[in-house]
């Protein structure tokens, strides 16, 4: 699977890639497919400021974006989320450090693009077989044995067993020690 941005695609996201960055696309149709926006923020407040980290997602993750950002008061960072189509997405996405990624979309678009990923699996498991294909890609889960994981193959709106501990139990070091 690839993907080829244009020229035009490359351009406008050149601006951005100045400098040394990482993207996060913090969001997931599915509830139990999202990271916990709580622990989105204790990791963008943890990086050395010196990387700028760049928010991507749709229109509708633009606020959740900026309450990451905002609440990890993460100075270096830009919410681009509804700013960018897919194809420029996965052409800034290209040449990023890494991109943290949830299982979903922008999962997708880095393995397209053979793009450095760290995937964060909650709710769901590598093992359906819609894992990252990029070459340096790295899965973090949760280290908590559960006996509800996974509790199905695209996730749900809440929590089954009422805890989500598939999620809440993902250490940030776990995201921080890929960098």
């Amino acid at each position: 699977m690839k993907l080829y941005p244009s020229q035009e695609d490359y351009a406008k996201v050149s601006q951005y890639k100045t400098s040394a960055y990482i993207t996060v696309a913090p969001a997931s149709l599915w509830f139990t497919k999202q990271y916990p926006v709580i622990k989105w923020i204790d990791f963008a407040s943890k990086l050395d400021k010196d990387i700028r980290i760049i928010f991507i997602g749709s229109d509708k993750e633009k606020q959740l974006c900026n309450t990451i950002i905002d609440k990890s008061e993460h100075k270096n960072s830009l919410n681009l989320a509804g700013s960018l189509n897919f194809l420029q997405s996965a052409a800034l996405m290209k040449d990023a450090i890494m991109n943290y990624v949830n299982d979903s979309a922008p999962m997708h678009l880095a393995s397209a693009m053979n793009a450095n990923t760290a995937v964060i699996y909650c709710s769901t498991v590598p093992e359906f077989g819609f894992g990252p294909l990029a070459k340096n890609s790295t899965i973090i889960e949760t280290k908590k044995k559960l006996s509800c994981k996974p509790c199905g193959l695209h996730g749900f709106n809440t929590c089954p067993k009422k805890h989500f501990d598939c999620a809440t139990t993902i250490e940030t070091d776990q995201l921080l020690e890929i960098l």
